[in-house]
């Protein structure tokens, strides 16, 4: 085995440095971990680890950054989640996932253990497929449990990381928080896009049918407002004279002028950067203040299970702090209601008192998959247990503390309780934030975020709108390097010999392919031949016969002078199996959206299935919401009972149409704007 190399982090994969990478993602990754990586003595869940260490030299630390290869054939969650909620459910499964993991500082020195996809605690994880398409999980800056590196020097390492691989597309969903402030809200009002906006990120998908048109008009609405209008409305309505002192106060602070909300929230920004900063005595490098640093959160699950980024706080040398699960659960991003979190919770909590009480031996647990196993025998909802059992760490159920830490002989994490009538444990209870006016910036901000943004009934619309916008992507546009070689953009096309239908047609395969410079047309239909085997389950026995842009030539033309490097070019052949259940990132079930938000997809939001149509759509707009504990036995959509029944102005699920689209109106519409996001029924 080769001595490990050491690179700096700053400086890790600069341009041309560690090494030059000029081809396709699936061809970089490869060399990547040859030539930067050391193989690890040890599989992970049968993946393959290597192993990066890069040097923090301001701290004079080093940090291990591990990617995993994981092969779908052998993996118990082939398909992708986050294709799915992006609108990328069409694409071909992938034969190859690589997952990128900086782990907490705490676990640097062992290696990583059972369930590593799912914890929230990693500094990095993000995940490529081997085509290049891929998602930021999650990061973690100082505030989520980072002891040196912020949040946004660990986006300039994963940016760094994915140009020099050459990833075509990344997206991110941003549900992040701080200081109960949505961060993708507070930076739209103030910078006028998400905080990733930094690295390249623009809008790509949002929730409930909002388009990219709908976003950047709410983002204007609310950077637009002026001051002196909010004050005045505020004050008339709600009596917040409160809200115009402070105003006033931070309009005095500046040195230019303050008139609109746009103005006001980048001018408090500067300020926490300023007030934030470390003392020189005991400063390290960093680019950004805490406050700017998004913490955030995503877990793998199943289908159902949705990916969320979400707000944990770090306490550094304090005691542990206890949480009741029920007020955890009432505050968490969830698209399941309250009661069946917590019922879930119950049902994993009996299943540990009862392993408990067959072990005598006091180093006992259930690990993660246990703990599943023994829910998955009253629940079938894999999604909602997955959702549960990454929540609970240090929270008390009825009378029990359920605690999660990983055992140190089997160095595999496990769960485990202790009952609290018995144990005699002083439990500090955690207590719910409260938003009161102080003379703290961070304190001064949230009052604003909460009087102005989410109490002023004037913009409500345009605020849902853009909390609705969660997901952003990164395209990387296609590079032909200055070389000896020809590059093309490879798309396979609707032919006699395959059969391709409208919904593979809208999201093709779109590969890389790069050949010498003088080879012939029959070199690259084989190049591109081995490149989709190579990439996709669904295309081992794909054989390449035309080239749409080439046709009147022979195949032993050389290519140079013929056709121009960088072209995309149309290929045709046969040998798709469409049979395979690994065809589509979106799993082996055929389903349609039909949403009366104007969704076609699934977005990620909790939705249902009409027992009659089969077609899905949000629970929400069904005029089921999040306080109910299930959904109906049999639901029928609108337009289906339009077509049984003669249509009446009350549903037979016990509301109000009339009061149903009042209520579901006033949040996504305003009279003087439409955003494209009122709802419609039969009447």
């Amino acid at each position: 085995m080769k001595s490990p190399n050491f690179y700096g982090f700053h400086t890790f994969a600069e341009p041309g440095f560690p090494v030059s990478l000029n081809g396709p993602f699936r061809d970089n990754i490869r060399l990547f971990l040859q030539q930067c990586a050391q193989p690890q003595n040890y599989n992970v869940e049968g993946m393959q680890v290597w192993c990066t260490f890069l040097v923090y030299e301001s701290r004079g630390v080093v940090l291990p950054l591990y990617t995993v290869e994981e092969n779908v054939k052998n993996s118990e969650t082939p398909f992708c989640d986050y294709c799915r909620c992006v609108g990328w459910s069409h694409h071909f499964v992938s034969k190859r996932k690589y997952h990128f993991i900086i782990p907490t500082n705490d676990e640097w020195n062992k290696p990583l253990d059972e369930g590593f996809c799912h914890l929230e605690t990693h500094l990095l994880h993000g995940l490529i497929h081997c085509n290049g398409f891929g998602h930021l999980i999650c990061i973690n800056g100082i505030e989520g449990g980072s002891k040196y590196i912020c949040g946004r020097e660990i986006m300039d390492l994963w940016d760094r990381l994915c140009t020099t691989l050459h990833a075509q597309q990344i997206t991110v969903e941003d549900l992040s928080k701080k200081h109960m402030t949505d961060l993708r809200l507070l930076y739209g009002v103030a910078y006028g896009s998400s905080w990733f906006s930094s690295w390249g990120y623009r809008f790509f998908l949002g929730s409930f049918g909002v388009k990219e048109h709908n976003y950047e008009t709410a983002i204007e609405i609310l950077s637009s407002l002026e001051l002196d209008h909010v004050i005045k409305e505020l004050t008339l309505t709600n009596g917040l004279t409160n809200t115009e002192q402070l105003i006033q106060h931070y309009r005095e602070l500046s040195q230019t002028n303050v008139v609109t909300v746009r103005d006001l929230f980048k001018f408090m920004l500067s300020l926490k950067s300023r007030s934030t900063a470390r003392p020189s005595s005991t400063a390290f490098p960093t680019k950004t203040s805490a406050f700017s640093v998004p913490i955030k959160r995503c877990s793998l699950g199943s289908p159902t299970t949705r990916c969320s980024l979400r707000n944990k706080s770090f306490v550094k040398d304090k005691p542990v702090k206890f949480r009741k699960f029920s007020n955890l659960a009432a505050h968490m991003d969830s698209r399941w209601p309250v009661r069946r979190l917590e019922h879930v919770a119950e049902v994993i909590v009996d299943a540990l008192k009862e392993k408990k009480a067959a072990n005598s031996v006091s180093n006992w647990g259930m690990t993660r998959q246990e703990a599943r196993d023994a829910a998955r025998l009253h629940i079938g909802d894999t999604g909602l247990i997955d959702h549960v059992l990454k929540s609970m760490n240090n929270v008390i159920i009825g009378n029990y503390i359920v605690r999660r830490a990983v055992n140190r002989s089997t160095r595999i994490l496990e769960y485990t309780i202790q009952d609290l009538k018995k144990g005699n444990i002083p439990v500090p209870i955690e207590p719910l934030p409260i938003v009161r006016r102080t003379n703290n910036v961070s304190d001064d901000f949230a009052y604003l975020y909460v009087n102005i943004l989410l109490g002023y009934d004037s913009v409500k619309s345009a605020v849902q709108t853009i909390l609705n916008s969660k997901h952003f992507v990164k395209v990387w546009p296609f590079r032909d390097e200055d070389d000896d070689s020809l590059r093309f953009v490879c798309r396979l096309v609707k032919s006699c010999s395959i059969d391709l239908n409208n919904e593979i047609l809208r999201v093709p395969p779109r590969e890389y392919v790069v050949v010498p410079l003088y080879a012939t047309i029959s070199d690259l239909k084989i190049a591109i031949q081995n490149a989709m085997r190579d990439t996709y389950c669904a295309m081992e026995k794909l054989i390449v016969t035309d080239i749409d842009e080439m046709d009147g030539f022979e195949d032993s033309e050389v290519l140079f002078g013929v056709v121009e490097s960088g072209k995309e070019i149309s290929v045709r052949g046969y040998g798709l199996d469409l049979e395979t259940g690994l065809r589509y990132e979106g799993g082996s079930e055929n389903w349609t959206v039909k949403c009366k938000c104007g969704a076609k997809d699934d977005d990620g939001e909790r939705m249902l299935s009409c027992d009659v149509c089969e077609t899905w759509q949000h629970t929400q707009c069904s005029g089921i919401g999040d306080d109910v504990e299930a959904v109906p036995r049999f639901f029928v959509c609108d337009s289906c009972c339009s077509s049984l029944a003669p249509v009446q102005n009350r549903s037979e699920f016990g509301f109000d149409l009339d009061s149903y689209q009042n209520s579901m109106l006033m949040p996504y519409s305003m009279p003087e704007l439409d955003l494209g996001l009122g709802l419609t029924y039969c009447k």
